[in-house]
Parts: C-alpha cells; sequence; structure tokens
C-alpha cells in the first residue's frame, strides 16, 4: 500500500512539476511566471519525498532519482490529468484548479496515515497544496469574470480537462468526491462559468496505460539519464 500510494503521488507531482517547468519564460506576466515556477518546484519537492519513501518501502535499492529516471513509461502510475499538454494559460490553470482542489482535500486526510513517510510528507505539503488551489481558484474566476475571451477560452480549458478527473476517485480516494465537486461548483458559480456536463471518463494511468503525451515528457526528463547512464555529478 505505501509502495503503491507514494509512487502514484510521486509521480503525479513529478510529471505536473515538468509540465509547468515548460512555462518559463513563457507566461502572461512576469508574476505568473514566478508563481508558476515556485508551484513547480513544490511538486517537484513533493516527488523527490514521496518517490524517495516508495523506494525505501519496496526494499530494491532504488531511490527518487532512479525511479524518476530509469523506469519506462508503462511504469509511471500518475494520473492521465497532469501528464496533458498546457495548451494555453486557460488551460493550464483548469488543470491546476482541478488537480490542486484533490491534493488540498487529500493531504489533510493522509497526513492522519498510519504509515509514518506518508504522514510526513503530507503534513509538510498540505500547506503547499492549499495555496496552489487558491492560486488557481482566483485565475478561475479572473479569467471567466473578464473578458468574453478569456472567458470562453477558461470553460474550453475545463472542458478539455474534465474527462481525466474521475481518475482522481477511485478506490480510497472517491470519498473526496463530494467535497470537490462542492469546492469546484462555487468557485465555477462565483466565474460565471457552468460546469462542464458529465462525459464517459478516461482513464488507465493509475495502472501504467497513458496517453501519447507522457512519452514526450519523458524523453525530455530523462534525456541525461538516457544519454549518459554512468554519469555522475
Amino acid at each position: 500500500m505505501t509502495v503503491a500510494l507514494a509512487t502514484s503521488l510521486g509521480d503525479d507531482a513529478l510529471i505536473l512539476g515538468q509540465r509547468l517547468a515548460e512555462w518559463c519564460g513563457h507566461a502572461p506576466t512576469l508574476e505568473v511566471d514566478l508563481a508558476l515556477a515556485n508551484i513547480g518546484l513544490d511538486l517537484l519537492g513533493q516527488a523527490q519525498f514521496f518517490l524517495g519513501a516508495a523506494g525505501a518501502a519496496e526494499g530494491q535499492g532504488r531511490d527518487a532519482d532512479t525511479l524518476a529516471y530509469r523506469r519506462r513509461e508503462d511504469e509511471f502510475r500518475n494520473c492521465l490529468l497532469v501528464e496533458q499538454p498546457n495548451g494555453d494559460f486557460a488551460r493550464t490553470i483548469a488543470r491546476q484548479f482541478l488537480f490542486s482542489t484533490w491534493q488540498a482535500l487529500l493531504f489533510p486526510d493522509l497526513a492522519q496515515s498510519a504509515a509514518p513517510a506518508i504522514a510526513a510528507i503530507a503534513q509538510k505539503a498540505a500547506k503547499e497544496v492549499a495555496y496552489h488551489a487558491r492560486f488557481a481558484a482566483e485565475w478561475v474566476v479572473r479569467l471567466g469574470d473578464g473578458t468574453s475571451e478569456s472567458h470562453r477560452r477558461m470553460a474550453d480549458g475545463l472542458a478539455w480537462c474534465w474527462r481525466f478527473t474521475d481518475e482522481l476517485f477511485m478506490d480510497d480516494t472517491a470519498k473526496f468526491r463530494p467535497e470537490w465537486d462542492s469546492h469546484i461548483n462555487a468557485t465555477l458559480t462565483q466565474a460565471g462559468l457552468a460546469t462542464p456536463k458529465p462525459v464517459r471518463g478516461i482513464t488507465g494511468g493509475r495502472h501504467g496505460r497513458h496517453t501519447e503525451h507522457l512519452g514526450h515528457i519523458l524523453s525530455a526528463l530523462q534525456y541525461l539519464q538516457r544519454v549518459y547512464p554512468d554519469a555522475t555529478w
């Protein structure tokens, strides 16, 4: 349980952190550029801790770096939502809003976990993810309640991401769905946005079945390890 949970949480954070790094130097304003970079760094820190815990629990001598850089695509257990392309700024915000709202509900619960390693990481990261969720929600409102163009882009971004949200609520995390729905709907109402219509969910990431996008992420993320497998720093 600890290995599977820590791996999935670590992979979520690693892949989304890598996605946010793609915004460096390209965000709409310098303030947003720094904010997205800092959120990405928070996520990479979570990835290091969770993957380190997963490696220690499995007892095969693999550390966080080994799990990040030396696994194949089908060995990753991140949800499909976090590997989706950034798209425009509104779609990035939609993805962050949906995912961080989920994390902000999950981590306080995990802070009470019977697994000490999981509890310690979640307790430390709870404040970070609460900020991530707040930052994203504020931008959802700003874009949704802005111009007709920003409203359209925000609605389109939410519609794009919505089909991947069911995977956040599988097995033990299903209990968070009602509260997540409540948070999401309240923010969308404030933004003047309609909640996306129910669609058939796309899942598989938790079992190693990913979209074509993950392979492209890993080709950049793992490049140095693939070209120089024996390199030391």
